[in-house]
């Protein structure tokens, strides 16, 4: 339920970026759009769905499209169904907000303003699932399904925070003569501004500069968005559920969540760098993918992987 609400609110800043990214570029399709379903590595669907895509084809794809497993609608449906299925475990606020939520864009989806200007609808979106954090968070004890919900939150904030961040740095990256003018540091200023970053990055770092924007949202231990301080959290939360001392691991899960925090933790912007940006957020997605998989299978698989250690299986 968690993983696909926050999907859902992540989705709508991918767009957004997209949006504020490319104002200052031609109007239309393929060469400023198609980069959004390359990173979100659903090319194969959207082609088979959209054989001539065009912008709006795009944000409806990512937006509205039934046939998208990770479009906005479709996770807000599947996290609906699952908030449903445990409606004991949760709060009745919480289960009418994340109604409300799904509502609202079940709604939009047949209103074609929104296609022609997205931008009200994805921060109707943020907003909405902002307050369910919030909600979450005031009216949920802070037990094991609380730690369960902000665990497969964190985990999919960083997923995506590191796409949203390639859709500029690799994807997007404006000629090398761009670097540096007034169009690139309005490019990144959109960026942050997407990533509800800009105030707080502007207090830590002052002007903007591609090599502190990447610190900023990948490495910073403080910022509620990054991919390190969402690591942070998902380890303590997935201790708090084991019982596990921090420091040491009792199943896979742990083993790989607590060895890729490490890793974030001895890790400098200029050695993301050097490695090549595009190259370190690949690994560090498909490290983030094995962490999840570990998750599922330690805590939700029909025989729990310390059962199969002890079988020996």
């Amino acid at each position: 339920m968690s993983r696909y609400l926050e999907r859902a609110e992540n989705t709508a800043r991918f767009i957004e970026v997209n949006q504020n990214l490319t104002l200052e570029a031609e109007a239309g399709g393929g060469p400023q759009w198609l980069p959004l379903i390359d990173t979100a590595g659903d090319r194969e669907l959207f082609e088979e769905l959209y054989p001539d895509p065009s912008r709006d084809d795009v944000i409806r794809f990512l937006a509205f499209e039934p046939l998208n497993p990770n479009s906005i609608h479709s996770c807000l449906a599947r996290g609906r169904e699952n908030a449903r299925t445990i409606r004991e475990n949760i709060t009745t606020e919480m289960w009418e907000e994340t109604n409300t939520l799904y509502h609202l864009v079940k709604h939009a989806a047949s209103d074609r303003r929104v296609l022609r200007s997205p931008y009200q609808f994805l921060s109707r979106i943020k907003l909405a699932s902002l307050t369910l954090i919030g909600i979450t968070d005031a009216t949920m004890s802070h037990g094991e399904p609380w730690h369960f919900v902000r665990l497969g939150r964190l985990l999919e904030r960083a997923d995506k925070t590191t796409r949203i961040l390639d859709v500029k740095y690799y994807m997007l990256l404006p000629r090398a003569d761009a670097v540096g003018t007034p169009l690139d540091v309005v490019q990144w200023s959109a960026l942050l501004k997407s990533a509800s970053a800009l105030e707080m990055y502007r207090k830590s770092h002052g002007r903007i500069a591609p090599a502190k924007v990447a610190q900023f949202l990948l490495l910073d231990r403080l910022f509620p968005r990054s991919v390190r301080f969402s690591l942070i959290g998902a380890e303590d939360s997935l201790h708090a559920i084991t019982g596990t001392p921090v420091g040491t691991f009792m199943n896979r899960a742990e083993q790989l969540l607590g060895r890729l925090r490490s890793e974030l933790d001895y890790t400098h912007v200029s050695d993301v760098i050097d490695s090549g940006m595009h190259e370190f957020i690949d690994g560090l997605q498909a490290k983030l993918n094995d962490a999840g998989d570990a998750v599922h299978a330690t805590f939700f698989a029909v025989q729990p992987e310390a059962d199969r250690m002890l079988a020996g299986v």
